[in-house]
């Protein structure tokens, strides 16, 4: 499911010990399982609520019967008992979650800037509270909340990457306020209309992105072992879909921006020397 459903996250993950890497997958294909909720047929309000008292169980392991479990379920049982991956995290996900099905249902974009960077924590922020006690770290909650700003700086690199896709299912993540400020209307962008003040708009949000990269770097040093490789590998994968989106001029409409699989392998010397010139915090 890692692997089929995001090539990035995946790529950064094969750096981890095979325990930590099987953990990591785990909680990877839980999350999706939730985000496939909200954004497949056949989904909803009940259906996202039984996730979410399944996920519960398997992470709590009270009532929890592997023969009726689904393999996800059965895979994050396992990687809860060998770490401690928080709850509240997950409830923080099921919380995002539930502002998508309140987005289709109203038809609404997000309100504000405040608006995007909440729904940008608690889909994909609070990952980071998830995969940091499987990694391993030192700096108790400051490394937490760089582990935050990372997550947060993927997940609004995703929407920008995905403006075209999600108008598709009725969604705009862009805030209101935003739109309204650059002079971008709904009608420009369901035309596909990628003009200066919407090249403006986006170019915006790509240094927002960058400087929460630039925050969340700082927590790298915190993290143990190869897992410091792990995330900063995906972090720099993740980041060139911000450059590629430049590269083509900020059309999320006609082109999906990506890394390629060869482009993600000559990251990897710098990665690697990213890792080794950080000072030894961990």
């Amino acid at each position: 499911m890692t692997r089929h459903h995001s090539k990035t996250f995946y790529f950064g993950s094969r750096f981890f010990p095979l325990s930590q890497r099987q953990a990591v997958w785990a909680v990877y294909a839980a999350c999706r399982q939730g985000d496939d909720i909200v954004d497949e047929p056949g989904g909803g309000p009940a259906v996202l609520e039984e996730w979410w008292d399944a996920t519960r169980t398997a992470l709590s392991g009270s009532g929890f019967s592997a023969q009726h479990a689904h393999p996800v379920g059965k895979a994050l049982r396992w990687a809860a008992s060998q770490y401690t991956i928080p709850a509240e995290a997950f409830y923080e996900l099921f919380l995002g979650l539930q502002m998508d099905l309140k987005m289709d249902a109203s038809g609404q974009p997000c309100a504000d800037f405040a608006d995007l960077e909440l729904y940008c924590r608690r889909v994909a922020g609070v990952i980071g509270f998830m995969i940091a006690p499987i990694c391993g770290y030192s700096g108790g909650e400051r490394t937490l909340d760089y582990a935050l700003r990372l997550g947060q700086a993927m997940q609004l690199t995703n929407i920008l990457r995905d403006v075209g896709e999600d108008l598709e299912r009725g969604r705009v993540y862009l805030p209101q306020t935003l739109l309204d400020e650059y002079g971008v209307t709904r009608a420009m962008l369901e035309a596909g209309q990628v003009t200066p003040p919407y090249r403006a708009l986006m170019r915006f949000l790509t240094q927002q992105a960058r400087a929460w990269y630039t925050e969340g770097r700082a927590g790298l040093p915190y993290l143990h072992g190869s897992g410091r490789l792990a995330v900063t590998a995906a972090a720099r994968a993740y980041e060139g879909i911000l450059a590629d989106l430049e590269a083509n001029d900020y059309d999320n409409f006609s082109r999906r921006a990506h890394v390629s699989g060869p482009r993600k392998l000559l990251m990897l010397p710098g990665a690697w020397w990213e890792v080794k010139s950080q000072p030894k915090l961990a």
